[in-house]
């Protein structure tokens, strides 16, 4: 009887020259900013780099994973931000001590009721009314509820104002408004995804970069909710403060705390990526028609990794805001919550996890190291003008040496692009055979 035997052979696993060099030049570039800048500050910029490198993983999963270009980093970091603040900031009597909250409970089920209410008029077709009818009775209740509910609000939100300031925080302890932050991000990602996934990827950027403005306006303006402009500080860390502490060893040990995050989050990203749901969504990046007729649900799955990317972000974007102590939705801006996030991807490479932490970190200590060394270029410029050439020094040297970020990260994007398209680490592709 004859047997057939099938013989795999297993390729040799290659060294990993390439992440060992990055990383170590890496180790080497973040013990010079030590040696020059000291324990406190290069231990603050590892902290503010290890949350950036959260956001960046969200990101490189939708983008990476699933070929969907965010362009609204920024609106879920403030959305994070913004459950940090309200989660931990201790209760305000002046508002939970009057009849404020049950008037404010009111008006919001109201606006529930109107919400609800608009959504049943646009499913009015399926009991036989026609669709062209459907569509303005949709259209006129929702402006009539509009006018009603946004009048309501008004009046409870000035009386808050006027006499509470704003509605303050629940006191309850920082980690819990990072979780809900993630699952805030989530849902506003889940309703975002049900209408934009359908767009092509250009069209999706400029949609999720609108919603993104959209949300850092509703917080500006909404004072009575977020102080708006006026600020929330100080934000309670998770982790003992510099009161206790002292500056560098508090930062060191909420930077545990960060680093023990990204490596819960490295492990199970790279779990999925290498199940069978990974290979589906990459199946689905790479081919959509093809993976459509082998009978996957390709919204559903890209509406899967949409959503998983935003809790990542809204992660991130809370435990950055805890950190910095301060809530402050005027701060929110897309060079450094939307811009700095791609560049961090790109450099590191879309898809890979490992590349995508150093490509945060790498970034971010460019980011902000290039102030000082360029205030210092400058400030050697003038002496050597003024010695040798009689120049008179300008008085503005560190708002020029601050622009010189700009320069820098776009002078490094644009080298990336050019040597490294794919990134220093880009994603390794496996090819069945």
């Amino acid at each position: 009887m004859n047997t057939t035997r099938t013989d795999t052979v297993a390729t040799p696993r290659r060294f990993p020259l390439r992440e060992v060099v990055l990383f170590a030049a890496l180790l080497v570039a973040v013990l010079g900013v030590y040696a020059v800048m000291g324990a406190a500050y290069s231990t603050r910029m590892l902290v503010e780099a290890s949350c950036y490198a959260i956001l960046a993983l969200g990101l490189t999963i939708q983008w990476g994973y699933a070929g969907q270009f965010n362009a609204g980093v920024m609106g879920f970091v403030a959305l994070g931000g913004f459950a940090a603040m309200f989660f931990s900031v201790p209760i305000n009597e002046a508002f939970w001590g009057t009849e404020l909250p049950g008037e404010l409970g009111i008006a919001l089920l109201y606006l529930i009721g109107a919400v609800l209410l608009v959504f049943g008029a646009t499913r009015l077709d399926r009991l036989g009314v026609p669709r062209r009818l459907r569509t303005v009775i949709a259209v006129v209740l929702a402006v009539v509820l509009y006018l009603a509910v946004i009048s309501m609000l008004r009046g409870v939100t000035g009386e808050i104002e006027s006499r509470a300031g704003f509605i303050g925080g629940l006191g309850l302890p920082a980690w819990t408004g990072w979780i809900v932050g993630g699952a805030l991000a989530g849902g506003v990602g889940y309703f975002i995804g049900h209408i934009c996934l359908g767009l092509r990827s250009d069209y999706l950027a400029i949609a999720t970069l609108g919603i993104a403005e959209i949300i850092k306006a509703f917080l500006k303006n909404s004072d009575w909710l977020t102080r708006g402009t006026a600020t929330v500080s100080p934000l309670p860390w998770p982790t003992p403060g510099p009161a206790e502490l002292g500056f560098t060893l508090s930062r060191a040990l909420y930077l545990s705390v960060t680093a023990v995050m990204i490596a819960a989050i490295f492990f199970l990203l790279h779990r999925a990526y290498h199940a069978p749901w990974g290979r589906m969504i990459r199946a689905i990046r790479d081919n959509e028609v093809s993976a459509a007729a082998m009978g996957k649900d390709i919204n559903r799955r890209r509406l899967e990794i949409f959503v998983l990317g935003c809790v990542l972000m809204g992660i991130g974007g809370a435990a950055l805001g805890s950190f910095n102590s301060m809530f402050d939705p005027q701060g929110y801006l897309p060079l450094n919550h939307t811009f700095l996030v791609l560049v961090m991807v790109i450099l590191g490479g879309p898809g890979n996890n490992l590349g995508t932490i150093f490509g945060a970190v790498a970034v971010y200590v460019i980011w902000i190291m290039s102030e000082p060394l360029a205030l210092f270029l400058m400030q050697l410029a003038v002496s050597f003008g003024e010695g040798a050439f009689g120049w008179d020094a300008p008085g503005n040297l560190e708002s020029r040496a601050l622009q010189a970020r700009v320069f820098v990260i776009g002078l490094l994007i644009t080298l990336v692009l050019r040597f490294a398209p794919k990134g220093l680490l880009p994603e390794k592709v496996k090819h069945h055979s």
